[in-house]
C-alpha cells in the first residue's frame, strides 16, 4: 500500500474551498497543521471569522479530499475560530475590549436598518462570535425594544456603564437612559458627545464585533462618528427603490471620504412574501441594490425579504434569528453575517498594539 504523506496532502487541502467565504483554504492560510500517523490523518483548521454552521460541510470536504488519495485511513478535522483586530481609519485608536467595529448605515430612515443590524448581530453570535450592539440613533433608539432589553445600565465605579445582555449580545443605547416618550431635543454637537460617551464609557467585554446601528442620513452626527469611531468596515442598507438608493449612495460616499472600507450593500425588503399564500412580489422594485453595488465596485451582500414575521418578531423583542434560529429567514441573516465577517477577515490586520511606545526623557 502506498504511504500517504503530509507534503502530498497539503496542496490538496489548500485547494479546498471554504463554503463560508468562497475562498480556498490556501488563500486564507487556514490550514494550520496536517499530521499523518500511519494511514490516519489529523487536520487542524483555523478560520478568521465565525462560521459554526459551516464547520460540518468544511470538515466533510476536507475528509473527501484526503479519502480520495490511495493509502488514506481515518481522517479527523478540528476547526477553530480566531477573530483578530483589523485596521481602521488612520489616526483613530482601537476601542478597549473591541476587536472590530461594523457600522450599519443607511442614507435615509425607514429601510429596515435597525432590524438588519439586530439580526446581523444575532447571526454573528449564532455563528460563534462574541458580539455587541451600540444603538447610535439618538433621536429614535430602537434596539432596546427590538432586543427586549430595558432599564438603566449598571455602573460599578460611578463612571462607566455595564452593557445590558440580551439574547447573548452586549447592548447599550441612549434608550436605556431616557424615558420612552422623552424627545431628544439636542443639537448635533450634544448628540455626538453623548454617543461618544456611550461608546467609550461602556465596559465592552472582549468583543469580536461591535455592531453600531448608525442614525439615518449623512449629517453632522454621522460624519463625526465616522471620523472618530474606529470602524473596521461599513454595511449600507437600502431598499431597491430609486428614492432610497439615492440616499444610500450618499451614505456610501461619506464612508469612502473618511477612509472606512465599504463591506457591501444589503438590499432590504427586496421582495414581499405574502403570509397567507407565500406569493413573492417586488413591491419596491427589483435589483436596485445589485445595480448600486456594480456602480460603486462593491458587493451585494444579500437580499432580504419584506415579511410580516420579521417585523413582528423585532417588535416583540425577539428578532428573527433568535425567534426562529433554524428558519429560512434566519439562514439568510447567517449567510449575510458570514459574508460580512469573512470580508473583514480578508482585510489588513491591526498592528498598532505591536508597535513599541517611544518616550523621550530629558537627561539631567
Amino acid at each position: 500500500m502506498t504511504a500517504i504523506s503530509e507534503a502530498q496532502l497539503q496542496p490538496l487541502l489548500n485547494a479546498v474551498t471554504d463554503p463560508g467565504s468562497g475562498r480556498t483554504l490556501g488563500e486564507s492560510r487556514a490550514i494550520k497543521s496536517v499530521k499523518v500517523s500511519g494511514s490516519d490523518v489529523a487536520i487542524a483548521v483555523e478560520l478568521g471569522y465565525p462560521a459554526a454552521s459551516q464547520h460540518a460541510a468544511l470538515a466533510e470536504a476536507l475528509t473527501d479530499a484526503v479519502k480520495a488519495q490511495p493509502g488514506a485511513g481515518n481522517v479527523s478535522v478540528t476547526i477553530t475560530t480566531n477573530v483578530v483586530a483589523h485596521a481602521v481609519q488612520r489616526g483613530v485608536q482601537l476601542l478597549p475590549g473591541v476587536k472590530n467595529i461594523i457600522a450599519v448605515a443607511s442614507g435615509k430612515g425607514g429601510v429596515g436598518k435597525s432590524t438588519t443590524a439586530a439580526n446581523l448581530a444575532l447571526a454573528l453570535h449564532a455563528e460563534g462570535a462574541r458580539v455587541g450592539v451600540l444603538d447610535a440613533d439618538v433621536y429614535g433608539p430602537s434596539q432596546p425594544l427590538m432586543l427586549g432589553a430595558s432599564g438603566r445600565p449598571e455602573s460599578h465605579d460611578g463612571q462607566t456603564m455595564e452593557p445590558h445582555v440580551a439574547h447573548g449580545l452586549q447592548v447599550n443605547s441612549i434608550g436605556f437612559l431616557v424615558d420612552d416618550d422623552q424627545a431628544m431635543i439636542w443639537r448635533g454637537p450634544m448628540a455626538t458627545q453623548a454617543l461618544e460617551q456611550l461608546l467609550r464609557q461602556t465596559n465592552w467585554h472582549e468583543l469580536d464585533y461591535l455592531i453600531i446601528d448608525m442614525p439615518p442620513g449623512t449629517g453632522d452626527i454621522q460624519l463625526t462618528l465616522s471620523q472618530r469611531v474606529p470602524v473596521t468596515g461599513a454595511v449600507i442598507v437600502t431598499t431597491p427603490q430609486d428614492i432610497a438608493l439615492i440616499d444610500a449612495k450618499k451614505g456610501l460616499k461619506m464612508f469612502e471620504k473618511v477612509g472606512v472600507p465599504i463591506l457591501g450593500i444589503v438590499e432590504n425588503m427586496a421582495v414581499h412574501i405574502c403570509s397567507n399564500c407565500g406569493h413573492a412580489e417586488h413591491i419596491f422594485g427589483a435589483e436596485g441594490g445589485q445595480k448600486m453595488a456594480a456602480q460603486y465596485g462593491t458587493e451585494l451582500l444579500g437580499s432580504l425579504p419584506l415579511a410580516m414575521s420579521i417585523r413582528a418578531q423585532a417588535d416583540s423583542g425577539t428578532p428573527t434569528v433568535a425567534a426562529q434560529p433554524d428558519g429560512e429567514f434566519a439562514a439568510l441573516y447567517k449567510a449575510l453575517a458570514r459574508k460580512v465577517s469573512s470580508k473583514i477577515a480578508a482585510q489588513s490586520k491591526d498592528y498598532s498594539s505591536k508597535f513599541p511606545t517611544i518616550s523621550i526623557s530629558k537627561n539631567s
